[in-house]
This record gives C-alpha cells, sequence and structure tokens, in this order.
C-alpha cells in the first residue's frame, strides 16, 4: 500500500534531479545530458506549470541506466524548473528501493520509470510508467510494423513533443484533483 507515511519517507530519501543523475555512469551520464538539452517546454506549457496553486509531489522509480528513464525524467525536471515552489521532483534507484519498486509494479514487473504523484501530504494521488500513450504508440508502430529502429536512435522531436505533453497533461491532472480536492480546500479555505 502507498500510505502517506511510506510515501514521506521515501520521498525523503530520494534525491533531486541533479543529484540523482550525478549517480549515472560516465557511459550513461552523457545521454541523460543530450536529453536535457532537447527538453523544451511551449510557452503555454510554462504558463500553465506557472498557474499551479496547489504543491504536487513526485517520486520516480528510475535507473540512471534505463533508456526510458533518460528519455523521461529530463521532462519531468522542466516541469519542476517551471514552478519549483510547487512541484517536487525527487527520484530513487529502483534496485536500491525495492519496498517502493515492489510496491508500484506495473504488469508483474519492476519497471522504470515509475512516476508517482502526490499532494502536500504525501497522500497518493496517481501513478503512471513506464511510458506514455504517445511513447507506446510510437514503439509499436515501430516494433509491430516492417522495420526496427536502430537501438540508441534519438526520439523524433514531434514524437518528444507528443510525449512531454502527454506528461504535462498527467500533471494537470493531477494539479486540478488536488486543487479541488475537499479536504484540501478545507485546510485552505479555498
Amino acid at each position: 500500500m502507498l500510505d502517506a507515511p511510506f510515501l514521506r519517507s521515501t520521498f525523503a530519501a530520494a534525491l533531486p534531479y541533479e543529484a540523482y543523475v550525478e549517480t549515472a555512469s560516465p557511459a550513461h551520464l552523457p545521454r541523460w545530458r543530450d536529453m536535457e538539452s532537447r527538453i523544451a517546454l511551449t510557452d503555454a506549457q510554462q504558463q500553465l506549470l506557472r498557474a499551479f496553486v496547489r504543491p504536487v509531489n513526485i517520486l520516480v522509480s528510475s535507473g540512471t541506466w534505463c533508456g526510458d528513464c533518460v528519455a523521461q525524467c529530463p521532462m519531468f525536471r522542466a516541469f519542476e524548473k517551471a514552478n519549483p515552489a510547487l512541484i517536487a521532483l525527487r527520484l530513487v534507484d529502483r534496485d536500491e528501493h525495492k519496498d517502493l519498486a515492489d510496491r508500484v509494479m506495473i504488469s508483474e514487473g519492476n519497471r522504470v520509470p515509475v512516476f508517482i504523484f502526490m499532494n502536500e501530504d504525501f497522500d497518493f494521488i496517481s501513478l503512471m510508467g513506464d511510458r506514455s500513450l504517445t511513447r507506446y504508440r510510437a514503439i509499436a508502430a515501430r516494433q509491430l510494423g516492417a522495420s526496427c529502429p536502430v537501438p540508441g536512435a534519438p526520439i523524433p522531436a514531434d514524437e518528444l513533443a507528443r510525449t512531454i505533453q502527454d506528461w504535462l497533461d498527467e500533471l494537470e491532472r493531477v494539479h486540478l484533483l488536488c486543487r479541488l480536492s475537499p479536504k484540501l480546500r478545507a485546510k485552505h479555505a479555498d
């Protein structure tokens, strides 16, 4: 079960994005930095994030070696940078935090990345992983189609932009859930 005390303590033990990425091996670190340079939020996306009024905590079960983590975690760092007062991102290594990984299995597997969204009190709100719908559609088209991609090939720009929007849509949904929560509305008298 993902109760608030467990999520709070795991979040406290987790690393901020930069510290987490720095744990990557010299072979993997350049992939993270390359992807970071490719993430660009639109003005509308930045305005949306800056309009948040409720804190959202995001805990990620990840692996610095994982291509899907490299492809998607930097998006969340961009979201956090757009509103660091209200969006808090922390990451844990899946293999070092088996207690979390075993509670967030997807299709009976310890997949990464898994994004756990919580409100300001660390109440569980949502879990999503290991890929967004756009990523799954693109992978299915490549793997189930007539040809296969070259391993490590860059993500096409249009797919990257749609994936950013997929994740932002989920973050907005979580924020609106927090914003409309009777518990939090009573707490903040709004």
